[in-house]
C-alpha cells in the first residue's frame, strides 16, 4: 500500500494516481473502528467491481488542533502511523494524508470536489452518514452526492449500533476512560493498543519481585481508566503476556503525580530499555488502589498476574 502526503493546492495530482480512477473513502477515521471499517470496505468493494484503485483520504493533524475548537491538546485513538497500518489491513491500495491547515480548511464544499477530488481522479466516494466537509463543515454527505454529479458516485454508509449506541470514536473514547475496556474493544473490533518506548523508572518493581517496563508513549493517545489490565505486549516482533498498571502508584506517592504505564511481562528477563513496545489492552482487572503496606501490594500484584495469566490462556 502506498501512503502519499498531500497539501493544498495539489501539485501535479495526475502523477499520484497512475492514471487509474479511484474509489475513495473519506474521513478522519480516528480509531478505524467498525463503523469506519464499513465505510472503507464499501470503497474497496466498489473498486474491485469497477476496476478502480481503492483509496482512503484522511487528514493530519486533527481539524480541532488547527481550528482551535475544544481541547487544544487533542488525544487520539490511532496516530497516523497506526491508522495507516490498520487501513492497509483492509486491503486498500493507497492512502492520501491531506495536511489539514487553514488554507485547506477554507475550501468551500464545491472547491473540495473540484480542486481535490476531481484532480485526483475520484470516480466513487464512500463516506459516513454524518460526514461533513468544506469550510466550517458546511458540506454534508448528501451535498457531496449533488456536487459529484454524474462523474462521482457517492455511497453513504448508514450508522452501526452496539447495545443501542452508535459506534463512534467518541463512544470508544468514553468507554476507555470509564473503564469499559470490553465495550471499547468491541467497538474497535480488536484490542485497544498504544505504542511507546521503554524508559527507566524508579526501579521499585524489580526490588519487590515484579520488574516492569515503563512506557513513554510515542503519541498523545487517549489513555484508559487508571487501573490494572491484562495485556499482550509486542517487542521485536515477539508477543508476551503481562499485566499493566496505569496509575499514580498511590501506595508510594502522597502527592499528585502524572499517571504512568508500567508493564510486568510474564516469564521475561531482558534488557529492553530504549526499545519500542506495543501494548494491547485485553481485559480490565481492577481500578488502581492504595495499599496499607508493600506486603499487601505484592500479594495483590501476584493475584492480578494470576488473573491475567488465566484470562490470556483461556483466549489462546
Amino acid at each position: 500500500m502506498e501512503v502519499i502526503p498531500l497539501s493544498y493546492p495539489l501539485n501535479n495530482p495526475e502523477a499520484l494516481t497512475g492514471g487509474k480512477k479511484l474509489s475513495i473513502a473519506i474521513g478522519f477515521f480516528d480509531g478505524v473502528h467498525r463503523g469506519h471499517q464499513n465505510v472503507i470496505k464499501a470503497a474497496t468493494a466498489h473498486a474491485k467491481q469497477s476496476d478502480m484503485r481503492s483509496a482512503v483520504l484522511t487528514f493530519s493533524p486533527h481539524p480541532k488542533e488547527v481550528l482551535g475548537q475544544g481541547d487544544p491538546h487533542y488525544r487520539c485513538l490511532t496516530p497516523i502511523s497506526s491508522k495507516t497500518q490498520l487501513i492497509e489491513e483492509l486491503g486498500v491500495d493507497v492512502v492520501f494524508v491531506m495536511k489539514f491547515d487553514l488554507s485547506f480548511a477554507s475550501l468551500s464544499p464545491g472547491q473540495f470536489v473540484s480542486e481535490v477530488l476531481r484532480p485526483l481522479g475520484v470516480a466513487h466516494a464512500a463516506v459516513g452518514f454524518d460526514f461533513t466537509f468544506g469550510s466550517k463543515g458546511s458540506g454534508t454527505a448528501e451535498m457531496l452526492r449533488e456536487l459529484g454529479g454524474a462523474d462521482i458516485s457517492v455511497h453513504i454508509e448508514e450508522p452501526l449500533y452496539e447495545d443501542g449506541m452508535k459506534v463512534s470514536s467518541t463512544f470508544t473514547k468514553e468507554s476507555l476512560e470509564s473503564g469499559d475496556l470490553a465495550m471499547a474493544n468491541k467497538l474497535l473490533g480488536r484490542p485497544y493498543e498504544v505504542t511507546g518506548t521503554v524508559v527507566h523508572g524508579d526501579g521499585r518493581g524489580r526490588t519487590i519481585g515484579f520488574p516492569t517496563a515503563n512506557l513513554d508513549l510515542d503519541d498523545p493517545y487517549v489513555t484508559p481508566r487508571l487501573g490494572v489490565y491484562a495485556i499482550t505486549a509486542w517487542i521485536d516482533g515477539e508477543s508476551f503476556g503481562g499485566v499493566l498498571n496505569h496509575g499514580k502508584k498511590p501506595t508510594f506517592n502522597n502527592t499528585e503525580v502524572v499517571p504512568v504505564m508500567e508493564a510486568h511481562l510474564f516469564d521475561f528477563d531482558r534488557d529492553i530499555y530504549g526499545k519500542e513496545i506495543r501494548v494491547q489492552f485485553q481485559s480490565f482487572i481492577r481500578p488502581e488502589q492504595k495499599f496499607g503496606s508493600v506486603t499487601e501490594l505484592i500479594a495483590q500484584i501476584a493475584a492480578d498476574s494470576d488473573q491475567a495469566r488465566k484470562w490470556l490462556a483461556e483466549r489462546k
